[in-house]
């Protein structure tokens, strides 16, 4: 009768030392045994995730791919929410300050901004937007003869409100802290426009849009550009409905059409006229 061999092969050790190490293994560690491995994958596929947010934000798509800017933090605007959008408005090469007005400005203020308070009427027709007015702190601006000026602008016929196609009314502190407005309007010193335009170079030269804010740049307000010729008047209707043009979805910067033709309100005249003649407005 042939005998029954029961020496374990070499394949049958080495699987049973195996299941003896995972049961010791199993026994010390108890559940922990279970939990090492899933937390394990957890975390690879956390870093998995990381990882491809990271490189979605760092790839810039659509309109604003050219624009975009990192996110900043104003400390001192603890009311305000950040800006949600790219840059936008006369971004141009840095050029120096050029006096064209009589006016004299402060080039810099405190930094912070102060919401002017009270209420407009309702001007024009159409879809409402409702708007903040701001002056930063320490320039010496009165706020309530700016708001006037920039509702001024707005109220004209031949603003953005033309035929009905929108209206709009400045609204107050109590609506800002709220949220319950479209757009502000800011009036920003030169040596502060790095700080709520961040990104955008504008040198402390010209005025931009930046997220929610039609930043006016205080020396532009009070000396216009050399284009003008010292009509400061007219170049500050021409701002306003420039940046606020922005605010409510005017991305493009169109060429003068022509020497000697009207230039389109949103061309950057602030940078030159470029042989066209100064318009002020979208409607004229």
């Amino acid at each position: 009768m042939a005998r029954l061999d029961l020496r374990e092969s070499p394949r049958l050790r080495e699987s049973n030392s195996r299941e003896g190490r995972v049961r010791r293994f199993a026994r010390q560690y108890g559940w922990r045994a279970y939990a090492i491995p899933l937390l394990i994958v957890a975390t690879v596929a956390v870093l998995v995730d990381v990882a491809f947010r990271d490189a979605a934000v760092r790839s810039p798509t659509g309109e604003g791919a050219a624009e975009a800017v990192p996110a900043v933090t104003l400390p001192l605007l603890e009311e305000t929410p950040l800006p949600t959008a790219p840059a936008e408005g006369e971004v141009g090469p840095s050029l120096p300050p050029q006096v064209a007005g009589l006016e004299t400005y402060v080039e810099q203020g405190a930094g912070s901004l102060a919401v002017v308070d009270g209420a407009s009427a309702v001007y024009g027709t159409g879809p409402l937007q409702r708007f903040v007015v701001e002056v930063e702190d320490g320039i010496g601006v009165d706020g309530v003869t700016f708001a006037q000026a920039v509702e001024g602008t707005l109220a004209d016929p031949r603003s953005w409100g033309n035929g009905g196609r929108m209206s709009f009314q400045r609204v107050g502190a109590a609506e800002a802290t709220a949220g319950q407005y479209d757009f502000r309007v800011s009036l920003v010193s030169p040596g502060s426009m790095e700080t709520y335009c961040p990104g955008v170079g504008t040198g402390g030269y010209t005025s931009c849009r930046y997220g929610e804010r039609a930043v006016i740049n205080l020396a532009r307000w009070a000396t216009a550009v050399p284009d003008y010729e010292g009509d400061v008047a007219t170049y500050r209707h021409y701002v306003v409905n420039h940046e606020v043009g922005h605010a409510i979805g005017n991305r493009e910067h169109p060429p003068c059409p022509g020497p000697g033709q009207l230039a389109p309100v949103m061309q950057q005249q602030t940078l030159g006229l470029n042989g066209c003649a100064k318009n002020p407005w979208p409607y004229p």
